[in-house]
């Protein structure tokens, strides 16, 4: 026997750190596998787009605190997160930082531009002195002799009398100037990439702008060196600028497209007033919004925003729900309905109680769950993870096994276009494409789907959502309104109850206790008939089946035939009217009292409208479609024959849903389950897609991958579509970024020599790079609309 007490197991965390400094799939590896490596880290995505990590990690071994560390030695930045009720602030604070990163990325781009202009003209007297330089090695260099040399000599001949080493020392002091002020964090970023055996894009552009200044250098303080060898003295000042200038625009492009993916969330963040107006003693008084407690009496009039979430104590209005929900029909509010805080009141004026505040309010949860779905990486990220790992090394690689094949091969002006083809080939490769290409996609479509009231939880289930072939829908809150009524009340004649009133008020009495929207129709309708209603003791639920308890002094007992059968009550007398009750649609509800079948109650709940053009949509999206109820067969079978559906499984409890589920996809389907009550929480979460109605409780939307915010099944059909139009975003992006490299980096190494004698210039290499992220970013943002 053990002398040691067991460390308790807890369950996992999860926390999203923002990282800084991250510019390309390589930095984003890199800190990934740093994470991988800590112990109690049980996974770890790290996300270019969003400058973040989602860490799942168990809190018995490492913190949050021994994560930013970790990060940290790989020589990146971190912070710990903020709170959610600090949301706002925190993604006011990020769209600064992206704002003031752009404007100093595009002044830089814009100087170090014009300075290169400036320097390819200073350095076309170069360029024409030269026997067999540059000038002559690429189709641009030829171009621009050709086209620019007679006409720059007409107009200032005194340029080309200009001793060319002066020419040359003043380039070199320009260069030094660039690349000190503009690019300084190409250098920085790859020195460090290179110390810590990770290096990156910055890696690449620094090496590549590096050899080419120091090969200038050396031709610039010692140009009888390269003449002693039969070789021009060269220099590419002009290239290094320009190269720096084109990749800071690229970068300068990113940042404001970036800054667009994150529109929807920052427009979420936004929603919360920072003030609300309190009811006080002394007159109503305007607060921060941090100040409002639980209880506190909120007066909202109207064309405000609603400040917090509450309950309605007085006034009625209607309050347009649309930046929660999608739906721009404005929602009729009256004393005991709920308002959510970020909504705009339209028309009456009222005052409400606030109930959640902080990180539990609507807005906060919501929030948070858009932040790590944007942070969470999509399974088809994996390919471009596994390429990154090896890219820059690989790159690195060609590049110097360009150069000596140059060296060898190209005879006259070998070492200047061996150099030529070398740099090229470390520029024109762009880690960042593939870095970019999955997350933003994710980042862009998590943010369309708040849009449309489509609440997607992860690049996981916005992938598998597009994958589903068969839809699987719960009938009561889902093909139905949710909202069921009373119509029938039938006692048996000399059963256990006396009359219809009795038969009604005994159940009402023993449901009074239920919050199942059966149990709520059944208390309504008593109370609306007048009938007291006493609250039962002994209570106990038979889940997916009904409820028995003491009430009123008997002991009842409701629900369906199936508990009827294992409390080992007779229903036989009652054929008749279930078959009459199920076949028009309702759903008969059976009592039993002091161990005899007492009667039916009769509850009809209609179908929503949408449901049966939300089955047509699904079937024209070539989705299979089946209906998962516990109500009876008959029922179930006058429902779905109104929405269209074919395919019925009736008369299942919570367990028998999960099995159902099971067998639908042991057939060989990808199964979406769409539900919204506490018994379809366990369906869920064994489908491969669980989808929520946002009217259903927190339980089911808590084990679901995507929570529709409003109660419309038209979201299902919005939630597939908008995956399948993101993978097929994802799948152009990764393309694209892997054949701009696979042709790109032949092309720059000089592959198209041979048959057509055409080398790439650094400078359109450079160009492409900068035109390969920006094209990727730009092809996500199509997902906005």
């Amino acid at each position: 026997m053990s002398t040691t007490a067991e460390r308790p197991v807890r369950p996992a965390v999860r926390v999203t750190i923002p990282v800084g400094g991250m510019t390309c799939a390589a930095c984003q590896a890199s800190v990934q596998r740093a994470l991988s490596k800590e112990p109690g880290v049980v996974d770890a995505a790290v996300n270019l787009m969003t400058e973040s990590a989602a860490i799942t990690f168990d809190p018995g071994v490492t913190t949050p605190e021994a994560l930013v560390t970790a990060i940290e030695r790989t020589g990146y930045e971190a912070r710990l997160p903020a709170s959610d009720q600090n949301a706002m602030a925190e993604q006011d604070a990020r769209d600064a930082a992206h704002a003031i990163e752009y404007r100093a990325l595009r002044r830089r781009a814009t100087v170090s531009g014009i300075i290169g202009l400036i320097a390819m003209v200073v350095s076309m007297p170069l360029m024409a002195a030269s026997p067999y330089g540059h000038a002559a090695s690429d189709p641009l260099s030829q171009w621009i002799m050709r086209a620019l040399m007679p006409p720059l000599r007409g107009a200032a001949p005194w340029l080309f009398a200009i001793d060319p080493r002066v020419l040359s020392w003043t380039l070199l002091a320009v260069t030094v100037f660039v690349m000190t002020w503009a690019g300084r964090h190409f250098y920085i970023r790859g020195w460090a990439g290179l110390r810590r055996r990770s290096p990156d894009m910055n890696t690449l552009i620094a090496i590549g702008t590096g050899a080419a200044f120091l090969y200038s250098v050396i031709a610039t303080a010692a140009p009888g060196l390269f003449v002693r060898h039969g070789m021009a003295p060269d220099v590419y000042y002009e290239a290094v600028i320009i190269i720096i200038a084109f990749i800071l625009a690229g970068n300068a492009l990113e940042a404001r497209a970036k800054r667009n993916t994150s529109s929807a969330l920052r427009a979420l963040a936004n929603l919360q007033p920072r003030t609300a107006r309190l009811e006080r003693a002394g007159g109503d008084v305007d607060v921060p919004i941090e100040q409002v407690r639980r209880g506190d009496i909120v007066i909202v009039r109207p064309g405000e925003r609603i400040p917090v979430d509450g309950e309605v104590v007085s006034g009625e209005s209607a309050v347009d729900e649309s930046m929660l929900t999608g739906e721009w029909l404005a929602v009729p509010k009256a004393p005991g309905a709920l308002v959510t805080g970020g909504t705009i009141n339209r028309t009456g004026a009222f005052r409400y109680r606030a109930t959640t505040l902080g990180d539990d309010s609507v807005l906060a949860r919501i929030v948070r769950v858009m932040r790590d779905a944007q942070a969470s990486r999509a399974p088809i990220q994996a390919l471009a993870d596994r390429i990154s790992a090896i890219f820059v090394p690989t790159v690195l690689t060609i590049a110097a096994a360009t150069f000596v094949i140059w060296l060898v091969l190209a005879g006259e002006g070998a070492m200047a276009r061996a150099l030529a083809a070398s740099v090229s080939v470390l520029i024109i490769a762009c880690p960042c494409a593939m870095g970019l290409a999955v997350p933003t996609a994710v980042m862009v479509a998590t943010g369309r789907g708040a849009q449309l009231g489509v609440l997607i939880k992860g690049g996981e289930a916005l992938q598998r959502a597009g994958d589903v072939t068969l839809v699987a829908l719960d009938k009561t809150g889902t093909v139905t309104e949710g909202r069921p009524t009373v119509t029938d009340v039938i006692a048996l004649p000399n059963g256990a109850a006396r009359d219809d009133s009795e038969l009604l008020q005994l159940a009402a009495s023993l449901e009074s206790v239920s919050e199942h929207p059966l149990a709520e129709a059944i208390v309504r309708h008593a109370r609306g008939r007048g009938l007291p209603v006493e609250a039962p003791t002994e209570f106990t639920a038979y889940p997916g089946r009904g409820v028995r308890a003491t009430a009123m002094g008997r002991k009842v007992a409701i629900g369906n035939a199936a508990l009827m059968t294992e409390l080992g009550i007779d229903v036989s007398r009652l054929d008749g009217q279930l078959d009459a009750v199920a076949s028009a649609g309702k759903t008969p509800v059976m009592l039993a009292v002091d161990g005899r079948l007492a009667g039916l109650l009769a509850i009809t709940d209609p179908i929503r409208p949408t449901a049966a053009e939300t089955v047509k949509a699904l079937r024209q999206r070539g989705l299979g479609v089946v209906l998962i109820t516990g109500d009876h067969e008959r029922t179930a079978l006058a429902i779905a024959r109104q929405a269209g559906i074919d395919q019925v499984v009736a008369g299942v409890s919570p367990e028998g849903k999960v099995a159902e589920i099971e067998r639908l996809r042991a057939a060989g389907n990808i199964v979406a389950m769409v539900g919204d009550g506490i018994n379809d929480a366990p369906a869920l979460a064994s489908a491969d897609v669980g989808i929520a109605i946002g009217t259903g409780t927190d339980v089911a939307i808590e084990a679901a991958d995507v929570a529709l915010m409003r109660g419309d099944p038209r979201g299902i059909v919005d939630a597939i579509d908008l995956s399948r139009r993101t993978m097929r975003t994802m799948r152009q992006n990764l393309f694209w970024a892997f054949v701009y490299n696979v042709i790109g980096i032949p092309i720059a190494a000089g592959a198209l020599y041979p048959a057509f004698g055409i080398l790439l210039n650094p400078i359109f290499a450079s160009a492409a790079m900068a035109f390969s992220s920006v094209s990727v970013v730009t092809n996500s943002l199509r997902l906005r609309v």
